[in-house]
């Protein structure tokens, strides 16, 4: 299109040869390079077919100079008949390694640029499609889906990602050592974001970046107290944004929950103001504590993923979304709430558009949701996977599913009716079965029970 138009696509050939000659006449190089640049960002057919060689034969710890780089392209079969003098011109017009940041800077900049112009291209192929439009285009294209597309476009590129490429087997591997070298290095410190929970965190292996979690229990049981445990845990151990969604209570519920909580005081007593003295102080000093803590609340009923999407995409430093609850979101991008489609459809579309933007922000989403009335009907009332309501595709798009149990809830008179169990249902990366939790209903919040810690299963 570009040519066609006259214009040249943006790109510096002088840059993508002096990368390739820095890493022949230095190989030393080489980690520091293909930290800084993607073979998908080389303009020129011929330098991405080396740089991809190169980068293959760093993966697998072999020697790497233009002898074995020939021998290594026409094993893939990316040799040419000039490949031997393309070599010797590279090496010969790179004086030194010593500035090759600099020509990685210079490559990746470009990149940048020409994806930038391919967004654009797409965003206006979009709007005009409505000027275009006729009898073989009877759809209109909404405004809010270009706006969506614009979004998820830029903050890919702002992360320096391309959505949906391929990617060689041996940049993965390379991501994957790195990823086991930091665990080992890091000794028993977890993986992932910490829930405050430590037998939680010790089946989850934390919350870990681009997982769907999903807590589902009957109402009442709990599933807005648990989550806003994990949300303050996280926003303290990591010092990272927790973006809390809340279609259900307002913002001064969540945070009266959270300072009843954090200041252990009655959560009726503290909405109603009758404190101590000491209960002053100690509700001052829970203050301080969440105010030092980057929580923000979003309090909209009539929330969309897309809107969601679109406020998380804004954030610099976001390390956790906690959305309440699921199935009162509204479809994607309906506006309608549940008009015109299957209420079981809608709420399939929004749990996997929830899947679909962890992954895009690279961060763990626990959603809350509703059980329906199944498990009421069994003598076990421990809730199941089949109970969550309204839709199968929940467990299916879901990382981990835990489902809350407290026999107090069913009955008053049992023995210890603030015992409580959090049942992984499913966990993708880790084992199932139940940590014991106690229910503390004056302060509104789980905590670990520490008297059985070391049971397994029920």
């Amino acid at each position: 299109m570009d040519e066609l138009m006259g214009r040249q696509a943006p790109y510096s050939a002088e840059a993508e040869r002096a990368i390739l000659g820095a890493m022949l006449i230095d190989p030393a190089c080489i980690s520091d390079v293909v930290a800084s640049v993607k073979a998908s960002e080389f303009y020129i057919d011929i330098n991405r077919d080396i740089f991809e060689t190169i980068y293959a034969m760093f993966g697998m710890g072999a020697k790497i100079d233009p002898l074995t780089v020939l021998d290594e392209m026409r094993a893939r079969g990316v040799w040419k008949d000039n490949s031997s003098q393309y070599l010797k011109e590279v090496m010969d017009v790179t004086p030194t390694a010593a500035n090759v940041l600099q020509y990685c800077a210079i490559v990746r900049d470009r990149a940048m640029l020409r994806a930038l112009g391919e967004t654009a291209g797409e965003i206006g192929d979009l709007v005009y499609q409505n000027g275009a439009r006729g009898r073989d285009m009877p759809e209109v294209v909404r405004p809010q889906d270009v706006l969506e597309l614009a979004e998820k476009r830029i903050y890919a590129l702002r992360k320096q990602s391309v959505s949906g490429g391929l990617m060689p087997m041996t940049q993965v591997l390379m991501d994957v050592l790195s990823q086991i070298s930091q665990a080992a290095a890091g000794g028993s410190q977890l993986p992932g974001i910490t829930t405050g929970l430590a037998d939680l965190d010790e089946c989850l292996q934390g919350l870990s970046a681009g997982n769907l979690v999903v807590i589902a229990s009957r109402p009442g049981m709990g599933k807005t107290s648990i989550a806003l445990n994990i949300a303050s845990a996280a926003a303290k151990s990591s010092g990272k944004t927790v973006a809390i969604f809340s279609l259900e209570m307002s913002r001064q519920e969540l945070v009266l929950r959270m300072l009843s909580a954090e200041s252990h005081i009655d959560n009726y007593q503290l909405s109603q103001g009758r404190l101590s003295a000491d209960e002053w102080k100690r509700l001052n000093d829970a203050a301080g504590a969440l105010s030092t803590m980057d929580i923000r609340v979003d309090d909209n009923p009539t929330m969309t993923v897309a809107e969601l999407a679109a406020q998380c995409r804004r954030i610099e430093n976001l390390g956790l979304v906690v959305v309440d609850y699921l199935q009162l979101m509204q479809s994607a991008g309906s506006g309608n709430s549940w008009a015109d489609e299957s209420r079981t459809q809608a709420v399939a579309d929004i749990s996997r558009m929830m899947k679909i933007t962890a992954k895009e922000l690279g961060v763990p989403f626990i959603c809350m949701s509703q059980l329906n009335r199944a498990n009421e009907a069994r003598k076990d009332k421990r809730p199941m996977l089949s109970d969550i309501r309204e839709s199968g595709a929940i467990e299916q798009d879901a990382d981990a599913v835990i489902g809350l149990h407290r026999e107090g809830y069913y009955d008053r008179e049992c023995e210890d009716p603030n015992a409580a169990e959090a049942i992984i249902l499913k966990n993708r990366h880790g084992r199932t079965g139940v940590v014991y939790l106690r229910w503390i209903p004056e302060y509104t919040t789980y905590v670990n029970d520490e008297r059985r810690r070391d049971e397994d299963g029920y």
